[in-house]
């Protein structure tokens, strides 16, 4: 089931098996996607990583992530743009810039508990039903729909994951700087830029992680570049050199040496790798 608004809302609420499969790795402009597993026994690839999902078992993933399926059972999915959610709740925690989906490096994921289920059960039922509406409360209504669902996920991922004691505001700017490490790891490599971006110190930035995650800024944007990079050895033809200037080195070997410091060796060793290995 799919809705469309009149400037360019999107909304995508579908159960996925083996028999649609192509719709899991399918991306919009400004997508953002929640997989639910309705059964055990699916594996993806997402970003050339492995990722089981269990029954019950929820990820959450950006039009960034490359998602491959492996194996299939039942998936329940939610997808949206921007568009369609953002204009309600552009910047809280449970926004598009939210711990669900750019406060968290990897793949976020929850696992729904026994005494909870029922709860998103019935949430399930309600947005396919309000999906099948027609009329001009609609939009606001699978909005509501939406907010609690990623209300009910955000609430379990504080309780399942460590979630630092850090001030609002300054988890914002954590949230904030991943987002534009998303948006700018291509063209900015270096910490004082986004810095200068969020109106902080580096040194600032340096302290609010250090406490967020124990990771520091600028391993975040090296973990994004060799994200991208993994993506392009394994999913394209490109030369290491074209791969180097498509993310922003002028200089291959500084590619490559940030490559075997992160990799533990060279490109076009990961290259044949992964695809000696399908």
């Amino acid at each position: 089931m799919i809705f469309t608004g009149k400037t360019q809302e999107y909304l995508l609420l579908d159960t996925i098996t083996a028999a649609n499969q192509e719709l899991l790795p399918e991306t919009i402009d400004g997508g953002l996607t929640i997989v639910w597993g309705v059964e055990g026994g699916t594996h993806l690839k997402v970003d050339d990583i492995d990722c089981r999902i269990r029954k019950n078992d929820i990820i959450f993933l950006t039009q960034y992530h490359k998602t491959e399926v492996v194996e299939i059972s039942e998936l329940r999915v939610v997808r949206f743009n921007r568009s369609f959610y953002c204009i309600l709740d552009h910047d809280s925690e449970v926004g598009c810039k939210g711990i669900l989906f750019f406060g968290a490096e990897g793949v976020p994921a929850v696992s729904i508990p026994r005494d909870r289920q029922e709860q998103f059960e019935i949430l399930w039922k309600m947005f396919a039903m309000e999906m099948q509406s027609r009329d001009n409360l609609q939009v606001e209504m699978l909005q509501m729909m939406l907010k609690r669902l990623l209300i009910l996920c955000t609430r379990l991922f504080k309780e399942q994951h460590e979630v630092s004691d850090m001030e609002p505001k300054q988890v914002d700017i954590v949230r904030e700087y991943n987002f534009l490490v998303e948006m700018h790891f291509r063209e900015k490599h270096n910490v004082s830029e986004y810095a200068e971006l969020l109106f902080k110190s580096p040194k600032t930035l340096a302290n609010y992680f250090a406490r967020y995650n124990h990771k520091t800024p600028l391993q975040v944007i090296q973990n994004r570049i060799m994200v991208e990079a993994r993506r392009l050895l394994h999913y394209t033809d490109l030369a290491i050199k074209e791969i180097a200037y498509e993310l922003g080195f002028d200089d291959i070997q500084a590619f490559s040496r940030l490559f075997r410091k992160k990799e533990g060796m060279a490109p076009t060793e990961y290259r044949e790798k992964t695809r000696a290995m399908g």
